[in-house]
């Protein structure tokens, strides 16, 4: 299922034109994305948590050069799943 996929349930389930749909599939992403930016957790009964985590600096190795190079800490996106989709996916 992708991005698309979403937009021809939403247009299914409420009506209306696929723009419309779109725009509200867009607009959920667009929070959710802003919200994590700004370094809070949107959290979705019967779905999950989406959160950011920091990632320490670290060395990594280059696999062609073997080459170690030094990796900057960064903030990576997190999903803990709630336990109405774990039960759900069984």
């Amino acid at each position: 299922m992708n991005k698309a996929s979403i937009v021809e349930a939403v247009h299914g389930k409420l009506g209306g034109t696929k723009v419309q749909a779109e725009q509200a599939v867009e607009t959920v992403i667009e929070t959710i994305v802003s919200t994590l930016k700004a370094g809070g957790e949107v959290s979705i009964a019967g779905l999950g948590i989406f959160s950011t985590k920091t990632r320490a600096a670290r060395q990594a190795r280059n696999p062609r050069t073997g080459a170690t190079i030094q990796v900057a800490a960064m903030r990576v996106p997190k999903f803990r799943a709630a336990k109405a989709l774990k039960d759900a996916v069984k």
